[in-house]
């Protein structure tokens, strides 16, 4: 018997129509679960809220932001939603909820409101125009808080059980992605949904997706190694929670896009802290802690992956098919902003943990290769990425399918921004 629709998925469902009517079950829950009075429900309807809702609303109290996420299946899963209390005792900058729901199917939080942006949000300013200072000001801030969670990482750093890794909920944002929750059933959840038996659509080319899935890429001229039904086979052995126990765990937000971090200016400089630790844990894979930070804040930009529109506009993409290799050619490039800072998540986070997870006996000699099946489902299966499916078209479409190539497959020769990224972090490398 399937599992009835939870209440936030309800009012996910509906607030996409538009109508109304999500706002009135939004204050309902709420009322129902804190026992306020909610007026002036705003769902704020962002290109960055692809499995969650946020928004707004007034009490006799004042005024405050809600935010929840909300996974298909999500009834079935195990593990818990939102502990940003363990965040705050291991000293992550985290802004605490002052009413916090965790019940299957109702989990949300609420804040009180702010009105500081979002870094998303500041970040997306400096895609569309840079600005030498402005980006500079981002930079900084990146640094102290990819510095600080590092610390936290180090401090936290221990032998986890595989039982203990396969607890924690950040799995949801991955390997549950690609199989049904209840049954285990491998191609399954949103790899199923999404792909499997569905045609993709490209400019100079249309494809099935078992023909797609097994073609090789080339990207501008770079030919890479695994196919797409390659990476997503080897990304369900190798990212299995028993199979992540082998680099230790930490204490970690998990989800720590931009979209959950607030920008303050201080007296002291930019300030960056974390918001809706959906996934939080103190037993998150070493190496998978940063994985959905480093995609979704420099490689996911500028624009393919949540403005897809924009992105048709900015940027040309187009294919053709010889034999079983798929040859794109495409003027997408990361902005300066995202390559100074995926400069910065090298130098100031992944190269110092790969070191001491090395001096402690505790790097997998496969490293590189779980990071990059991490990167590749970031992509892939947080939003379908066939055009037409949701927002995307035939040329965000391409350019989301070779980027999550690029990430998740090593060039069979020569290199490129995700295989020099890889090769700075290296422990190896001096």
């Amino acid at each position: 018997m399937s599992q009835p629709q939870s209440r936030t998925a309800e009012i996910r469902q509906k607030a996409k129509i538009r109508d109304g009517h999500a706002e009135q079950l939004l204050a309902g829950l709420l009322q129902d679960l804190f026992e306020i009075e909610a007026k002036n429900v705003v769902i704020n309807h962002d290109q960055y809220s692809l499995n969650s809702l946020n928004g707004f609303f007034d009490t006799s109290d004042g005024a405050f932001f809600f935010k929840f996420h909300q996974e298909e299946g999500e009834e079935a899963m195990t593990g818990e939603y939102y502990r940003a209390d363990i965040l705050a005792r291991a000293g992550l900058p985290v802004d605490q909820p002052v009413l916090m729901s965790v019940l299957p199917g109702e989990q949300i939080l609420v804040y009180r409101r702010r009105d500081d942006p979002r870094f998303s949000d500041v970040l997306r300013a400096l895609d569309l125009k840079d600005d030498v200072t402005a980006r500079q000001k981002a930079v900084t801030a990146e640094r102290a808080l990819s510095q600080t969670v590092l610390n936290v990482y180090l401090e936290t750093l221990h032998p986890v059980t595989a039982q203990q890794v396969a607890a924690e909920p950040v799995h949801r944002l991955f390997h549950e992605r690609l199989i049904e929750p209840k049954s285990g059933v491998y191609p399954g959840g949103r790899l199923a949904s999404f792909y499997v038996g569905k045609e993709v659509v490209f400019p100079g080319v249309t494809l099935d997706w078992d023909a797609f899935s097994k073609c090789r890429f080339v990207i501008n001229g770079i030919a890479y190694e695994e196919s797409v039904a390659e990476l997503f086979d080897s990304a369900h052995k190798r990212l299995s929670p028993v199979q992540l126990a082998d680099a230790g765990g930490v204490t970690a937000h998990g989800d720590a896009h931009n979209a959950n971090v607030w920008y303050e200016e201080t007296e002291n400089g930019p300030q960056l802290s974390f918001f809706d630790p959906a996934f939080a844990g103190e037993h998150i894979p070493a190496l998978l802690a940063e994985v959905k930070t480093t995609f979704h804040n420099m490689l996911a930009h500028p624009l393919w992956l949540y403005d897809p529109a924009l992105a048709a506009e900015h940027y040309q993409a187009s294919a053709r098919l010889e034999g079983d290799e798929l040859h794109v050619t495409t003027d997408f490039r990361q902005s300066p902003v995202r390559e100074d800072l995926l400069a910065v998540k090298a130098e100031d986070m992944w190269k110092p943990l790969l070191g001491e997870l090395k001096l402690r006996g505790m790097l997998p000699a496969d490293w590189r290769r779980v990071i990059r099946l991490g990167l590749f489902l970031c992509p892939t299966l947080v939003m379908n990425l066939r055009a037409g499916a949701t927002t995307h078209n035939p040329v965000s479409s391409l350019i989301g399918f070779s980027s999550a190539v690029m990430v998740g497959s090593e060039p069979v020769a020569g290199n490129d921004i995700v295989s020099r990224f890889l090769d700075s972090i290296d422990p190896e490398q001096v």
